[in-house]
């Protein structure tokens, strides 16, 4: 069979497939699929939950089949309401178009964008008329709406529901009718709204396409992995820091891992995890560090964490990132929880805070305790460290 018409490339790591038999009789003809899978610019940056899709995609697109990516401009406005527990709030124009920036250069990182066909989803909904939405709009039943585990979450527990988060499985399937897509791919969370891309192009006479489904990982706290819960990692995390939180992760979720974000054949990763933990995890941290900054940054960062772990050395300084603040230094200093949050160790001043009081912050080696401590421009190249990997080093002056 060629690749072309090879089922396995997509039912590796799978949840859902609907229906695989229509996916068979779909590659019979050894024709490319039209496959399609939709972000939403709600953030500004990618992480390894989107890579999940990214790399599925890329595997499909490797056999030949055409990757169709929608980027959704239109559908941001209106927030995914898919695993969401209270209502979403509206994005506007600007914050979208802002957050576009990075997109399209991030999934760059996994797909070849030469042979990817991107289209937003605003070319069909910024030219539908009120009627148009309205018709729209009627495809759908209330009791069919609420039928999606979110609403009936929400509705239990009397949590508000915003009308207009019934039009985003609308506004996704036809995004699916207006790209004639094959098969669509998405998170576990996702199945309704492929489902309804599914019922709302047969309606308008298309072939319903193939549903595939893909888990959703964790982050490093356990919860879903997500830039607002600060648990994530981003595709574009410097190769050593997404190296150290790879092996940050519980040794549990490592068979998933390597299933979704490695192409390592089945039998050599049933032997790595067969064998001592640490070890396989190195593995798995080094696979997915290659995977989005190429295999010489894996393998650096991989002799990086030995050298400052095992061997407890700190790194070197060209392996540090580093910061200049500009113009932003006081004369007077700045207190050490808000350098913390401008130079990227904390997501916020109140965790800056209590990391400095729970003694895991260092200023050149020595352990600081006082939050508020102003620190002025440093004379010289000045190390912070948070934790055991994280690390940035203050530049004097502008750089």
């Amino acid at each position: 069979m060629s690749e072309l018409g090879d089922t396995k490339p997509f039912a590796r790591g799978a949840v859902d497939l609907i229906e695989e038999r229509e996916l068979v009789e779909r590659l019979a003809p050894g024709r490319p699929l039209r496959v399609k899978f939709g972000m939403d610019p709600s953030s500004p940056d990618l992480h390894l939950g989107h890579g999940i899709p990214l790399l599925k995609l890329r595997a499909l697109q490797r056999c030949g089949h055409q990757v169709v990516l929608i980027v959704g401009d239109a559908t941001a406005m209106v927030g995914d309401p898919s695993g969401r527990n209270k209502l979403r709030p509206q994005l506007s124009r600007a914050e979208v178009e802002a957050n576009l920036e990075t997109y399209t250069a991030q999934a760059g990182r996994v797909l070849d964008m030469e042979r990817t066909e991107v289209r937003r989803n605003s070319e069909w909904f910024d030219a539908m008329g009120f009627a148009e939405v309205l018709q729209l709009a009627s495809r759908m039943t209330v009791a069919r709406m609420i039928e999606r585990d979110t609403f009936k979450k929400r509705m239990r527990e009397n949590a508000p529901i915003g009308i207009h988060e019934f039009l985003y499985p609308l506004m996704q399937g036809w995004d699916s009718v207006q790209v004639r897509a094959d098969v669509e791919l998405g998170g576990t969370d996702q199945l309704f709204n492929l489902l309804v891309g599914r019922e709302l192009q047969r309606a308008e006479g298309q072939p319903g396409q193939v549903c595939l489904t893909l888990p959703l990982i964790n982050g490093l706290d356990g919860r879903k992995m997500s830039k607002s819960y600060g648990n994530a990692i981003g595709l574009t995390d410097p190769a050593p820091e997404m190296f150290g939180k790879v092996m940050s992760l519980e040794d549990g979720v490592m068979e998933g891992w390597f299933t979704l974000l490695t192409e390592l054949p089945e039998d050599e990763r049933r032997n790595l995890l067969a064998g001592h933990p640490r070890a396989a995890k190195a593995r798995l941290a080094e696979e997915i560090t290659t995977e989005f900054h190429g295999r010489a940054a894996g393998a650096a960062a991989r002799e990086a964490f030995d050298r400052q772990f095992r061997d407890k050395q700190r790194p070197g300084d060209a392996e540090i990132p580093l910061v200049s603040l500009g113009e932003e230094w006081p004369a007077a200093g700045l207190p050490l929880a808000v350098l913390l949050r401008k130079v990227g160790l904390a997501s916020s001043s109140s965790e800056a805070r209590r990391l400095v009081e729970q003694g895991g912050v260092r200023m050149d080696d020595e352990v600081v305790r006082e939050p508020m401590l102003a620190v002025c421009r440093p004379e010289r190249t000045l190390i912070l460290q948070v934790g055991k990997r994280r690390f940035a080093r203050i530049a004097p002056d502008p750089v």
